[in-house]
């Protein structure tokens, strides 16, 4: 039988040198889970399918991207990951944004024990979000409808980012509810690990004035 791990990198194939780094964020992991509930008990056994694959193939639909900002960070999926993916590379930084105390200290040590170019923001979104410095990516991970995802990455969108959004089979409804709010440039990438989702890389999104309904001008 494939293990989790061979059946992951299968997908989502990267060098001997990432590999140590991920099998790294997966080590601690395992050790903090113990003491802190830090992602689903139920994933654990499946953590290189569920967490380390889908955040992999994140970072391969923007193979280029340098500097990377990832918002409501939890375990470190995938903000740990695509960091391990850019190891070496000069000016690569992901800004991990989790309020979470036992959180962002778990990103912080692992960020430190694996030499990562990570910087954790230990605070809320909307705190940080204009005070973080250019990035060509935001991303964000089964963190909340793609309405509010929009609201809280505005200001990097506006700036030039490009956000990438792992949705599940609910995107069209989702999309269909967001428009209604906002003017939305974006194209649908199939999900390598599950047929059913979708990356969402969304170019553009300009709130809309006016809304039908709204008297508001």
């Amino acid at each position: 039988m494939v293990s989790d791990k061979a059946a992951a990198l299968a997908i989502t194939p990267v060098s001997r040198e990432t590999e140590s780094k991920l099998q790294g964020i997966v080590d601690n992991l395992t050790r903090w889970q113990k003491i802190k509930n830090l992602v689903g008990p139920s994933t654990l056994d499946e953590v290189w399918l569920r967490h380390i694959a889908d955040s992999l193939q994140i970072a391969a639909a923007a193979p280029d991207a340098k500097v990377w900002a990832d918002f409501g960070s939890g375990a470190g999926f995938p903000g740990l990951v695509i960091a391990a993916t850019l190891i070496g590379v000069p000016g690569a930084r992901v800004h991990l944004v989790e309020s979470n105390d036992r959180k962002s200290a778990f990103l912080r040590e692992t960020a430190r024990l694996l030499g990562l170019p990570v910087t954790v923001h230990p605070e809320r979104i909307e705190e940080v979000v204009n005070r973080l410095p250019p990035v060509e990516i935001v991303t964000a991970r089964a963190l909340a409808p793609l309405n509010d995802l929009l609201e809280m990455t505005a200001p990097l969108l506006a700036k030039g980012a490009v956000a990438l959004f792992p949705k599940g089979q609910d995107l069209a409804n989702e999309l269909t509810e967001a428009s209604k709010c906002w003017k939305i440039r974006a194209i649908e990438l199939p999900s390598l690990t599950d047929p059913k989702a979708r990356i969402l890389r969304v170019e553009q999104a300009d709130k809309r004035v006016g809304i039908e309904g709204d008297d508001t001008n």
